[in-house]
């Protein structure tokens, strides 16, 4: 039996910073989010009014964007009244908001949707990769539907004109290599020469991100020999899929992919909450009871 807990694989635990951007310090780029926020947040009132039937929705709207505008507001006077300015900080604030007034998962139907939508889908993607002549193109093709995936995230201002897309459209976006940092040949070589016996995925968005980019990825690591944990948040956000939706997924997905349902049996691909309740991953969150594991008897 092996165990792999991620609360003990960071190399240096006390320098760990889940955040990449300090937004007191860079005022442009707190404008920018600051401005970038306020505009989502009549994106999600307006999602809110449309899909859901409750007859309290209208009033309970309202007060998440009065609360959300304000915290907003507060930020631009005061950057550090709700502690270090992140990214992370922003969107944590507004799952609060929406939370206070009842919207636990505002996504949820639609994420049952794009799921829906995208394992029809999933087999045609598969036998397309499959037919790709060697290795090395297969796994760029695999990292280009990775990156195509994420295009599909409900929390980011500039792809939310293509949401109604495709994969096949967001393949389309991607910019051609070399891209601004490319390490994608450094990482094919070293896999090449390398055997891994676990990893973990983190996953993001649901439907084209999940299903058509994340889970054909997984299926090449199954088949070198590669056990995966599938990593995902245990609380709703935004469009994120939680475990719990993962699992769902899987188990329709097993039936269109025999490598899938192999690996669930033997328990070669097992899926675990990442711990998260907001939709930016923070390893600091995962403690070492509910500590991320993979077990193979």
């Amino acid at each position: 039996m092996e165990h792999f807990g991620l609360s003990h694989i960071l190399y240096e635990p006390d320098k760990y910073n889940p955040d990449t951007l300090d937004l007191l310090i860079d005022e442009e780029a707190r404008e920018y989010w600051l401005n970038t926020c306020e505009k989502l947040c009549e994106k999600y009132v307006n999602f809110a009014l449309v899909n859901n039937n409750d007859p309290t929705v209208e009033i309970r709207a309202l007060k998440f964007k009065t609360c959300y505008i304000e915290a907003l507001k507060e930020l631009r006077i005061n950057p550090l009244a709700h502690g270090q300015l992140t990214i992370r900080l922003l969107l944590d604030v507004n799952e609060t908001c929406l939370r206070s007034q009842g919207f636990f998962d505002l996504w949820k139907q639609q994420k049952k949707f794009e799921n829906d939508a995208a394992l029809t889908s999933l087999a045609s993607r598969l036998a397309e990769i499959d037919a790709m002549p060697d290795d090395r193109q297969r796994w760029i093709e695999l990292c280009r539907g990775v990156l195509a995936g994420n295009m599909f995230d409900w929390g980011a201002q500039a792809v939310t004109t293509i949401l109604d897309c495709g994969l096949y459209e967001a393949l389309e976006k991607i910019q051609k290599r070399p891209w601004l940092f490319d390490g994608l040949d450094k990482w094919i070589d070293k896999l090449e020469k390398t055997v891994h016996h676990c990893a973990a995925v983190f996953v993001d968005n649901s439907g084209v991100d999940i299903v058509l980019g994340i889970l054909p990825f997984v299926r090449a690591l199954l088949l070198r020999g590669t056990s995966v944990i599938l990593c995902a948040n245990e609380w709703p956000a935004l469009n994120d899929v939680t475990n719990v939706e993962l699992e769902e997924i899987l188990q329709h997905a097993s039936r269109i992919c025999p490598v899938l349902a192999a690996a669930l049996t033997t328990g070669d691909l097992v899926v675990r909450s990442s711990g998260q309740r907001g939709p930016c991953l923070d390893l600091r969150t995962i403690s070492v009871g509910k500590k991320l594991y993979y077990i193979n008897e």
